[in-house]
Formats: C-alpha cells, sequence, structure tokens
C-alpha cells in the first residue's frame, strides 16, 4: 500500500517568489507541482475571470469563484495524487482566502473558514510555507503588467501580509514563515531547511 503523499502548500503576497519556489521544491521532491487558481481546465476558465480584465466580481462572488477553483482542484488533482503516495506542491491555497477575501477585503474569517472546510473536505495542506517580502520589493519585482489583484493598493496589500502573518501566528504547527528576501538559491535553502530537507 503506498503511503499518502504530503501536501505543501506556498502562500503570500504577490512577487513574494512562491511560484519560483514551489518550483524548485517540487523538482527536488519529485513532486506535483499546482497552482491556485488554474490547475485545472476549468481553474484556468476562473483565473481568468477573477486575474483578467473583465467584469470584476463581487466580493462575496470573488470568494465562491477562488472556492470553486479549489473545489475542483482538490478533487481533480491533489487527491488522487495524494491517494497514489505522490506528494503535491501548489502555489497557493486556502491561505489565501483568508488572507485576501478575509483581511485584504474585510469578509468574515469565520465564514469563509467554513467555506474553506466546505470546499476542501477538510483536506489542508500538511505544510504552509508563507514567503515574506516588503511591500516595496515586491512592488518593485512586479513592474508595469499586472493582474487584477497585482493592481490593488498598498493599503490592500499591507492588510492581506499582516492577514498572512496572523494565520501564521495562529497555527504554528502548520505555517512556517520563510523570508523571501535574497537570490532565488538563499531563499530555497531556507525552504529547504523547514521543508526538513538536508
Amino acid at each position: 500500500m503506498n503511503r499518502r503523499g504530503k501536501y505543501i502548500a506556498f502562500e503570500g503576497w504577490e512577487a513574494s517568489g512562491k511560484s519560483t519556489q514551489a518550483r524548485l521544491l517540487s523538482q527536488r521532491l519529485d513532486a506535483v507541482l499546482t497552482r491556485e487558481p488554474g490547475g485545472t481546465a476549468l481553474g484556468l476558465a476562473i483565473r481568468d475571470l477573477l486575474l483578467g480584465n473583465g467584469p470584476a466580481p463581487t466580493e462575496r462572488a470573488e470568494a465562491l469563484l477562488f472556492a470553486a477553483d479549489r473545489a475542483q482542484h482538490l478533487a481533480e488533482i491533489v487527491e488522487p495524487a495524494l491517494a497514489e503516495g505522490r506528494d503535491v506542491i501548489t502555489d497557493r491555497s486556502y491561505g489565501s482566502t483568508l488572507a485576501y477575501q478575509g483581511y485584504g477585503r474585510g469578509q468574515s474569517i469565520e465564514e469563509l473558514m467554513r467555506l474553506v472546510e466546505w470546499t476542501s473536505g477538510g483536506l489542508l495542506p500538511d505544510l504552509v510555507v508563507l514567503l515574506t517580502v516588503a511591500v516595496d520589493t515586491a512592488d518593485d519585482r512586479l513592474g508595469d503588467q499586472r493582474d487584477r489583484m497585482e493592481s490593488e493598493d498598498s493599503d490592500f496589500a499591507t492588510r492581506v501580509i499582516e492577514g498572512f502573518t496572523a494565520l501564521a501566528e495562529a497555527d504554528p504547527d502548520r505555517w512556517v514563515v520563510v523570508d523571501g528576501a535574497g537570490s532565488i538559491e538563499e531563499v530555497a535553502a531556507r525552504v529547504a531547511k523547514v521543508a526538513g530537507l538536508p
């Protein structure tokens, strides 16, 4: 019987290095690499609705669209891979819903957590790696071409970053905080350490 795989999520504000570090760790672990939103065909369509140039969703609609993406993502990608014994690395997970739609948009954390639990059926990452960078550093990395979330103002960014910090402090058994400043190699070494790799 195969062991159940390990489920690791990368979280953080825009341009914190999540995608790069998720890819590097997935290569090191020979893990399934995926993302939210957009890890499935349905998710790609939802991602375009959420981040593209079309009509902006209301705050509740935004939370529900992210939840729909997550439900499809877990059923189609994450759960089957874990059941086969594969490790799964995801660029974003439930923490982004709580940080962006909760702390950022001002929606109820308790209500959003109930939505997360219903959407996931209780399947949450075993480890959440929160990459932290200063807002001005992220701003420099982003450049001029930005999606809907990346275009939010610095006050929104600050609320989201503070939200991520609060989530990590509230669940230290699941969340670890990694300094996202420095070279890609330096950050990768920090990530490997918290993931228990040599």
